[in-house]
């Protein structure tokens, strides 16, 4: 495994230092295996569809699929272009709109929780947001199962802005320490799946019973922490835009739920705009709701 890892670094490296025309060439090769050789998770990304959307025709689904496969491998390119892009080309080719409220947010001392999906390049989204806003930037990640590959995405991460994750399990503790120190924001991708003993709030989401976690709106409430979206649209090849919207900036006022569902209809929102830009590979669906949730 260790040979593997070593050689796919390897060519990653050489990679990550196409110019873009080139490596979305070779991502479109990519993608013509991807979607017609291997046939990545095919009948996952075909059943979540199909349920997501039982309006559309089966010329439509298709339709969906393949779009998803070639933004899906573009991605993956993209994030291996993270070993050697320059910040400053970043930023050009990740743009945000709505940024002031929420910059203004942190310029008021006030540490906040950003919530995102697997929609677009959350790589690169985390990457820019921690050049343009006035605070120390942190994204809560669940470390994958190889220690190899994980190390690698944790470089890719850290290279423009250190020391910038924190793992799932510490988010808690990590987050006090942080506001007895700093302002802060922190990005959590909320629309995973909760392992069962976590799956303690069900909703209607994309047509089907759907659990969540609700850790955020705790930690929002817990800490005063504001809470704002993030809907990453893409706008062209190697191109995006987030569109941030406010959720709130007084959790505490809340109702019980509101910050999570309100979460969730932004979420679906933007994945019926723009379906073939969300993690559909993902076995999102895969615990049944019991009496009771």
């Amino acid at each position: 495994m260790a040979f593997l890892y070593h050689t796919f670094k390897l060519l990653a490296n050489l990679v990550s230092r196409l110019p873009f025309p080139v490596l979305f060439f070779v991502a479109g090769i990519f993608n013509f295996f991807l979607h017609y050789i291997i046939r990545y998770r095919r009948d996952i990304i075909l059943k979540n569809l199909r349920n997501a959307f039982p309006e559309k025709k089966p010329g439509e689904i298709r339709k969906i699929l393949g779009q998803y496969y070639k933004n899906l491998s573009q991605i993956m390119f993209e994030v291996i272009k993270l070993h050697s892009i320059r910040p400053e080309k970043l930023l050009e080719r990740f743009t945000f709109t709505g940024l002031e409220p929420l910059a203004e947010t942190l310029r008021k001392g006030q540490s906040v929780i950003i919530t995102i999906g697997h929609c677009g390049n959350w790589e690169w989204m985390g990457t820019a947001l921690g050049q343009v806003l006035p605070a120390r930037g942190f994204a809560i990640v669940k470390p994958l199962s190889d220690k190899h590959f994980n190390r690698y995405m944790e470089s890719l991460r850290h290279r423009i802005n250190p020391d910038s994750t924190i793992p799932f399990h510490r988010t808690y503790r990590t987050l006090i320490r942080h506001k007895q120190e700093m302002v802060t924001f922190n990005v959590f991708a909320a629309d995973q799946t909760p392992v069962k003993e976590e799956a303690n709030y069900w909703t209607r989401f994309l047509n089907q019973d759907t659990p969540f976690y609700i850790g955020v709106e705790k930690l929002a409430k817990a800490l005063h922490l504001a809470v704002f979206f993030i809907d990453i649209q893409r706008t062209g090849n190697g191109k995006y835009n987030g569109e941030i919207r406010q959720i709130t900036r007084e959790p505490e006022k809340t109702a019980e739920k509101e910050i999570t569902e309100a979460y969730i209809r932004l979420l679906e929102e933007a994945i019926r705009r723009r379906p073939d830009n969300w993690l559909w590979s993902h076995r999102r669906w895969k615990l049944t709701r019991t009496p009771g949730n």
